[in-house]
């Protein structure tokens, strides 16, 4: 709404018109604002809705006049400012304001009062003591901690520090008078804040932490529910803080890096005990197993993103773990008992091993590589793909059930028995973190070592990931066409000529002119041709 005020422009003195919108909030700052409509979303609706003029201020590399340009760039129709990078102009002209009486610089906080007190009985007591003489009084520290009293009948019902007199009844510490301890415990924010710390010195009775917390602190990885973890984290923030100016501690932050989990879903619908829609696990353990509640937990959905809950996924998961056992069991006889197996092939053996081997011995070192950078950043559902395309690539692998532990010479059929010797290997230590019990007991019965968790992580064979020939896309008009193998030394321009002399590529742009070829290495290669 328009009103008949009109404001003066500190610097040009300029007249502007003074407004009334309900986006302007009359709690923060002085409920006034300067309005920017070339530059602001907000301002620029509001603008364009009443038709008001869009000055711009700042010389953007866009330039229009459907939208907020929002980036930064040098100050024009400025005054004296003119010139100035968009954000040395704050700090200038803040200074300006200053120095001519116009304002002052504040620094104001959007945080609210932490109300830290719950009117609950299972909490850490406050340790106050409110006296009609002295007011609220600290409990001393010589009579530190507070306990809750132990001798509670709760058979009635819920009981509050509130009801009992043996508890809020005491002295004040500082004139002796009768005194009512507080009846409010913490937040359980306060206890859960910083018990990483604390865990880390559970044995500790002197103090509270000693010198264990700043060698532990920060956690390496924080993982919280979707609907707890923004508010818990911030409270940690404070109490780590606080922990930290008073030397417990000795990092800025409680934890290094945050996984925030989404929630559990059946039919749509969060799943919850209030909702009655909850599964029972024991059900699922009793059925499939743990380990096939753990593949369907971590395949079926990123743990950033909901998970939706499915009869029919356990089913798959608990297949795909049966047949990896009966793999594993029908080739047992093929592990060689007598000597280390080892999780990369021989240069001996990659010499001798065909076109087609070395190929599937690259396909498996490729999904070994990708697990690897998914398990560092906890893409668990890709692992478990990778782990099932693994073993599609195993189950194809030939072998020769008579004899496959006596090999005259490095033959083919030897090399697919050491592929299945050292897939495997792979295939049980890439999915051990997920399906722990299926994969120790298949490592200790193929003889792989002791125990899979003592086992150390596979290498990735660089020799096996050193290609002749790489598989580009060839596309026409951003269209797939087909693949096409290129040598792996080949320069833009030979790519360029083997793609476009390829006889099926030929058929498809002939009658057509090639206007550009664009090549992304070792990757695509697109065509963009128009009729003649």
């Amino acid at each position: 709404m328009e009103t008949p005020l009109i404001a003066i422009h500190p610097i040009t003195g300029e007249r502007l018109p003074v407004w009334v919108a309900n986006y302007v909030l009359h709690n923060y700052g002085t409920g006034a604002v300067m309005a920017v409509p070339a530059h602001d979303e907000r301002d620029f609706e509001f603008a364009s809705l009443y038709q008001l003029p869009k000055k711009r201020v700042v010389s953007c590399s866009e330039s229009s006049d459907d939208h907020a340009m929002l980036e930064s760039g040098l100050l024009i129709n400025s005054s004296i400012f003119n010139g100035l990078h968009s954000e040395e102009a704050k700090a200038v002209i803040t200074e300006y304001l200053e120095n001519h009486g116009f304002g002052e610089k504040q620094i104001r906080y959007r945080l609210h009062d932490w109300g830290v007190s719950r009117q609950r009985f299972w909490g850490a007591p406050i340790p106050i003591i409110h006296c009609d003489h002295c007011g609220p009084v600290p409990v001393p520290e010589e009579d530190l901690p507070v306990r809750l009293p132990e001798n509670v009948d709760f058979s009635e019902g819920v009981v509050t520090l509130a009801q009992l007199p043996e508890f809020y009844k005491t002295i004040c510490p500082r004139c002796n008078a009768c005194a009512k301890r507080e009846t409010d415990t913490f937040d359980t924010f306060m206890e859960s804040s910083w018990y990483y710390a604390r865990m880390a010195c559970a044995d500790q009775h002197a103090g509270i932490l000693d010198d264990r917390a700043k060698y532990w602190a920060p956690v390496d990885q924080y993982v919280g529910g979707i609907e707890h973890a923004v508010m818990h984290l911030l409270y940690a923030r404070f109490i780590h803080k606080t922990l930290r100016d008073l030397g417990f501690v000795n990092s800025p932050e409680p934890f290094e890096r945050l996984l925030t989990q989404g929630m559990v879903l059946k039919d749509g619908a969060k799943m919850s005990k209030s909702k009655g829609n909850t599964v029972d696990p024991n059900d699922l353990l009793e059925r499939y197993g743990a380990d096939s509640v753990r593949v369907f937990v971590t395949f079926t959905a990123p743990p950033e993103q909901s998970l939706e809950w499915s009869d029919s996924g356990f089913e798959g998961c608990f297949r795909f773990l049966k047949r990896v056992w009966t793999y594993a069991g029908e080739r047992e006889h093929l592990f060689d008992q007598t000597e280390d197996i080892h999780d990369t092939l021989s240069k001996a053996a990659l010499e001798k091993a065909t076109e087609a081997q070395k190929e599937l011995w690259r396909d498996i070192n490729l999904i070994l590589k990708q697990a690897q950078a998914d398990y560092d950043r906890l893409q668990f559902n890709t692992i478990v793909s990778g782990c099932m395309k693994l073993f599609n690539l195993l189950v194809k692998i030939p072998f020769d059930e008579n004899d496959p532990n006596n090999p005259l010479c490095v033959n083919e059929l030897y090399v697919n028995h050491l592929l299945i010797e050292c897939g495997t290997k792979i295939l049980l230590a890439i999915l051990y973190p997920i399906a722990p019990h299926i994969t120790h007991k298949l490592w200790l019965m193929l003889k792989l070592g002791d125990a899979v968790t003592d086992a150390r992580w596979p290498k990735v064979s660089s020799a096996a990931l050193t290609s002749k020939t790489i598989s580009m896309v060839v596309q026409i008009n951003g269209k797939l066409r087909t693949k096409l193998n290129i040598p792996s030394t080949a320069t833009e321009e030979e790519v360029k000529s083997a793609v476009l002399s390829d006889i099926y590529i030929e058929e498809l742009i002939r009658g057509k002119t090639v206007k550009k070829v664009i090549l992304v290495p070792h990757r695509l290669i697109n065509i963009v041709a128009v009729e003649n």
